[in-house]
């Protein structure tokens, strides 16, 4: 292994760390000292020490929980997803136990991070959360728990992590009235949370893949397509039309392109043709070369790799 793989390494290692730490504030120091528990494993760990009023504390039940589901995240997401997985479970575990005691972090009076409307708490930690969780998934990690289950089924269906962290989620809440003392309200706050993580982690995770729709009408379409072509790298289709005003025949451009690209694209055209009129509008879902891949199952993967052996 070469000096620049090494340095590679440490890098997603010293990110997995920095996500760890931002996961782990969101409970320590926002959701477990105002007495609120949301989804996942941390959320499950956490109605747990509710529940023993403090004797099965968070760490030793969320590192419990865990476990199993490691050859799991082995079997079907390969070996460098489970090393990392391994390494965040275990800093996670350390981190929910250490943290606790860092009186400066914790979200309650007379501390710097204290908020008084304790509805924003929740908000607050969802939103904490969802940055740690995205900054440890975009290096190839996961926490463990229901991170695994997320990236399972997005790795072969068409479902964003945040829909599955949802679906989960609502039963682990609802399990919030069996503790003593626990009320709706206590379970609103938790769906509040979860709310927001989920909101905000598609929007991290899924933000800059998101697909634009682009109609160019202009009489220099010719120029905006090699452009387009060229400089963008992207495919162009151009469209025969006709202009029923002026009855003549022309091409209006069909370009699909990555949300980021969307400036570059409109400030292009405008250069070349300052009265170009550009239809703008979001897509759902673009499969196919350059954008995303057609996921339709392992079942149905494997009878096609059987019957292409055949």
């Amino acid at each position: 292994m070469d000096l620049k793989k090494i340095l590679n390494v440490l890098w997603d290692y010293a990110l997995v760390t920095l996500g760890c730490v931002i996961f782990c504030m969101a409970w320590t120091s926002f959701m477990i000292p105002n007495n609120i528990a949301s989804g996942g494993i941390a959320g499950l760990s956490t109605i747990i020490q509710f529940a023993t009023m403090g004797a099965i504390p968070v760490s030793v039940s969320y590192i419990v929980l865990n476990v199993f589901l490691l050859a799991l995240g082995f079997l079907v997401l390969g070996k460098g997803f489970g090393f990392k997985t391994i390494y965040a479970i275990l800093l996670s575990t350390i981190l929910f136990k250490i943290m606790p005691g860092i009186d400066i972090i914790l979200a309650l009076p007379g501390h710097p991070l204290f908020i008084e409307e304790k509805v924003l708490v929740p908000v607050i930690a969802g939103l904490v959360e969802a940055v740690g969780i995205f900054i440890i998934f975009n290096r190839g990690g996961s926490t463990g728990g229901t991170d695994v289950i997320a990236l399972i089924l997005n790795k072969f269906y068409p479902v964003s992590p945040g829909k599955v962290y949802m679906v989960l989620d609502l039963f682990i809440i609802a399990s919030v009235l069996l503790v003593p003392g626990k009320t709706f309200q206590d379970m609103i706050y938790g769906y509040l949370a979860m709310i927001t993580f989920s909101m905000m982690l598609d929007f991290f995770l899924l933000g800059s893949k998101s697909t634009m729709q682009v109609m160019v009408f202009s009489k220099h379409y010719d120029k905006i397509a090699d452009y387009i072509i060229n400089d963008l790298k992207r495919g162009v289709t151009a469209l025969n039309s006709v202009g029923w005003y002026t009855k003549n025949d022309t091409k209006v451009l069909l370009i699909l392109v990555r949300k980021p690209q969307i400036q570059e694209l409109t400030k292009a055209i405008k250069k070349i043709d300052s009265k170009a009129f550009v239809s703008v509008s979001a897509v759902s879902s673009v499969y196919g070369q350059g954008f995303d891949e057609i996921k339709t199952g392992i079942e149905r993967r494997k009878r096609t790799e059987e019957s292409s052996n055949n």
